[in-house]
């Protein structure tokens, strides 16, 4: 018997993470590219051609087709709402790239319109289905590190420009861009909520109106604090796009995790330049898996949209801390 492909749509490729979720929708067994739509309409045939997809002219055609049960949104993170509730009228499953919103009320609205049209809605954490972080959780759980008294994250990359830096689209700058991956990844650790942020934030190194350095201090109801460097640091040359680290302090001693250690220098003179390759397990590949078995079975989604509205919540928290210099309570 034919295992069932889960017909998904990608609206929009303005973010960078397109890229990968469009090719692992064309490689996985489980899942199929259907169609591709984008507000920039050259960007989206350019799109269909490398991924060998369908081109329609509009968001509205792509969710009028009967051939779509799913979708993925990788637009500017302004438009998440508008999509979200376009695809969940058409009575589409969700993926969105995350912050799933940016402010509280977008966020709320996206969530209540997909629980009324009867649809799923995800956000995009890939990071949840690393194989180190789950074998640090899986630590952590069986309690033979003992209590969690504190944590250290990063979250550091370089800068990308174009609309991430303009705050009509992006929301901010590097701070809601970095801050939701980790505080998701710590949330999902300690199955608990941040109960107040305190945030230094700020342009310190390409001086724009954008925040491109941004350190947070987290306090959870459970007592644990947690620090997490969000910021955009990594320069043009650094050799890859950025990390994601945790150091987790424990009654019996500190666990150490380096998401994207796995990888091989290369030195290339096709690009004069030196570059650190990945070669450990592409957690967007697993990620992808997960929407479409979740799809395939009605089984709920593993990251709920209230989970990607609780990590933006702590970013929107820092901004204000951050104007108020002073500590906000969630």
């Amino acid at each position: 018997m034919a295992q069932h492909r889960v017909k998904i749509g990608m609206m929009s490729f303005a973010h960078l993470h397109a890229l990968s979720y469009a090719q692992v929708l064309t490689q996985r067994a489980d899942t199929l590219l259907v169609g591709v739509a984008d507000h920039d309409l050259e960007r989206a045939q350019q799109m269909g051609q490398k991924y060998g997809a369908p081109v329609f002219a509009s968001y509205e055609a792509l969710l009028a087709s009967p051939e779509v049960e799913a979708v993925v949104i990788c637009s500017e993170n302004a438009r998440h709402r508008a999509l979200t509730e376009m695809a969940a009228q058409a009575g589409k499953h969700v993926l969105c790239e995350k912050p799933l919103a940016t402010s509280v009320e977008d966020g709320e609205a996206m969530i209540a319109a997909c629980q009324r049209a009867g649809v799923q809605l995800m956000t995009a954490f890939p990071c949840r289905f690393s194989p180190v972080f789950q074998r640090l959780k899986a630590v952590i759980e069986s309690g033979d590190a003992g209590q969690v008294l504190a944590i250290r994250g990063t979250n550091r990359g370089r800068n990308p420009g174009g609309w991430f830096t303009r705050k009509e689209e992006s929301g901010g700058g590097a701070t809601i861009d970095h801050t939701v991956h980790v505080t998701d990844l710590m949330r999902w650790l300690l199955r608990d909520e941040v109960r107040e942020v305190y945030a230094e934030i700020s342009n310190g190194i390409h001086h724009q109106d954008y925040d491109d350095i941004g350190f947070l201090s987290l306090t959870f109801q459970n007592g644990v604090f947690a620090t997490l460097d969000a910021s955009w640091s990594r320069p043009k040359s650094f050799p890859t796009w950025g990390d994601v680290t945790m150091e987790v302090v424990t009654e019996r001693g500190t666990l150490s995790m380096d998401m994207f250690a796995q990888n091989l220098v290369l030195y290339s003179d096709r690009t004069q330049s030196i570059s650190w390759e990945f070669w450990g397990t592409n957690i967007d590949d697993a990620m992808i898996g997960a929407f479409a078995a979740a799809i395939a079975s009605g089984a709920p989604v593993p990251v709920s949209g209230e989970d990607g509205l609780r990590a933006a919540e702590v970013a929107f928290a820092a901004y204000r801390s951050a104007e108020l210099g002073a500590p906000v309570r969630l």
